[in-house]
């Protein structure tokens, strides 16, 4: 497979698992689940998701570098992981979570965070 395809790919994954790593037990709370849980049983039950996270993270990063011979630079690599990981979010906040909706301005902010997307791959060397 394409170290490009692949490594978005695996940055897809991260960005689910890492989502639900955060936020997820807000779900809990609105479904009056583990609304007595100790805060640090939350922070630990976050914790093991963000390792099955890395698991993706990390490969996601070490194929795409250019440092390894992939076809992104660093600062390439953080731009899209940032773009994959609000799309992921918008997704899963809007269809997931009661009362979260998609406006105007989310609308303008992801515009915007596509021509970030835009700058980091544009060309400067001529």
């Amino acid at each position: 497979m394409d170290k490009i395809i692949q490594t978005i790919l695996l940055l897809i994954c991260s960005n689910v698992v890492m989502t639900f790593a955060w936020y997820g037990n807000l779900k809990l709370k609105e479904m009056n689940i583990g609304q007595d849980w100790p805060l640090i049983l939350i922070i630990l039950m976050s914790w093991g998701l963000a390792l099955f996270e890395y698991c993706f993270m990390i490969p996601a990063n070490r194929i795409g570098s250019q440092i390894n011979g992939g076809p992104f630079s660093l600062m390439q690599l953080k731009v899209i992981q940032e773009a994959v990981s609000l799309i992921v979010f918008t997704i899963i906040a809007t269809t997931v979570f009661q009362g979260e909706s998609l406006k105007w301005n989310h609308i303008v902010a992801f515009v915007l965070i596509l021509a970030a997307v835009f700058f980091a791959f544009m060309d400067t060397k001529k």
